[in-house]
């Protein structure tokens, strides 16, 4: 298990709500980035990643696309409701949204008391969206939606109804330039309702210059949850619920993290997060122990023996697809690194700057140890811009 005692209280520090980035930068990739590497820290704009990565680094990304997820609906007495659709009840998003009929979704639902049973229903021209409360879900709620015409997909609704769920900490309602600026190039598989945002840095021109370096790409997916803007509301991180996350990763990521031998570098805390995962999965996969239903709970990483490399636990994860007969290994995490967990599957991480007692926080403390506090405190005394757009840092794991 982790520190037993660990306080919240000891992993914050004091963040002026005038260096939280309540805008993108005009261009994208503009911003600056933090490099820390064998205990030193030095100061780049992010255009200078080219120089900063090895030619032989692999550089490994979430590709999931956030969805236009917060309905507004009223009631019958005209009451407000908002509705945020966080995950499907029965399927992968990618496949919810990609067909018609109706559907169930764990939602976040604003002014439930006002919601008296009665379907909430939207227009639009040409169409219309009922939605049904169905049945509290642990602590969301399970609502069904049907729409007309019914041969448009969810996903289509959405883009016809939805709204961007933007962090809260913006305190702002989504802009016009928002539905670009908070999407990675990356994105390419819908179902997140929040941004992998150390993915927003990258440009194609700067990914091109890392393909002409050598650098290679290997891609991943973890629907990212509202669950991951949840402060740590108990004084111990033992009473902290981590929220569940779902993840996929196909055939040829695996190849490519089970053969590469030079270092493998981690866009965002939700790669890394689905990295060490698919490594305890490996390690099961590899004892024989891995079932069908492939979940990581919160604290198991940290009761479990670490006997593999990198390597073989990606290798007996393509051993586990072979045996059945698979292209594509799909699970869902609630891993939580903290202090005390040891990395396995990376050696670099860019990411952003993190809210004060976050779990993310907590993520770059295990990542770098006691140094997280000289980090933020140079990057508060140097100018940097914080949170989702913010600006970024490049930190690399002592060995």
């Amino acid at each position: 298990m982790p520190i037993p005692h660990l306080r919240i209280a000891d992993y914050t520090y004091d963040l002026p709500a005038d260096r939280i980035a309540r805008y993108p930068l005009a261009e994208r990739g503009g911003g600056k980035l933090l490099q820390y590497r064998d205990g030193r820290i030095s100061d780049h704009l992010f255009a200078e990643v080219p120089s900063l990565l090895p030619s032989d680094s692999l550089l490994v990304y979430n590709d999931s696309r956030v969805i236009p997820a917060r309905l507004h609906m009223l009631t019958h007495t005209c009451a407000r409701i908002e509705i945020l659709c966080l995950e499907p009840a029965s399927a992968p998003a990618e496949q919810v949204l990609a067909y018609p009929g109706p559907c169930e979704w764990h939602c976040l639902v604003g002014n439930l008391k006002r919601w008296k049973g009665k379907p909430l229903v939207v227009e639009w021209p040409g169409g219309k969206l009922a939605a049904t409360y169905v049945a509290p879900q642990g602590n969301v709620h399970r609502v069904r939606f049907e729409w007309t015409p019914d041969q448009l997909s969810f996903g289509e609704v959405l883009a016809r109804l939805g709204q961007l769920p933007l962090p809260p900490y913006l305190n702002r309602a989504p802009e016009a330039g928002d539905a670009q600026a908070y999407q990675t190039v990356f994105a390419q598989v819908a179902g997140s309702v929040a941004a992998p945002t150390a993915g927003l840095h990258f440009t194609p021109a700067a990914l091109q210059a890392l393909a002409d370096k050598g650098v290679q790409r290997c891609p991943l997916t973890l629907h990212v949850g509202a669950g991951t803007f949840l402060p740590v509301k108990s004084e111990e991180l033992a009473g902290h619920p981590m929220h569940t996350e779902v993840f996929s990763v196909d055939r040829a990521s695996l190849q490519q993290l089970a053969t590469h031998t030079g270092p493998v570098v981690a866009v965002g805390t939700t790669t890394l997060r689905t990295l060490e995962s698919l490594y305890w999965l490996g390690c099961q996969a590899a004892a024989g122990t891995l079932g069908e239903t492939l979940h990581w709970p919160q604290w198991a990483a940290y009761d479990q023996p670490a006997h593999l490399g990198r390597q073989e636990a990606a290798g007996a994860l393509l051993a586990y697809l072979d045996a059945r007969k698979l292209d594509r290994l799909t699970g869902s995490t609630q891993i939580l690194i903290a202090p005390g967990y040891r990395p396995r599957m990376a050696e670099g991480l860019f990411t952003n700057f993190h809210q004060p007692g976050s779990t993310l926080l907590l993520l770059i403390a295990a990542w770098v140890g006691e140094d997280w506090r000289r980090l933020y405190a140079h990057a508060l005394a140097h100018g940097y811009r914080f949170l989702s757009y913010g600006d970024g840092s490049l930190l690399w794991r002592s060995a």
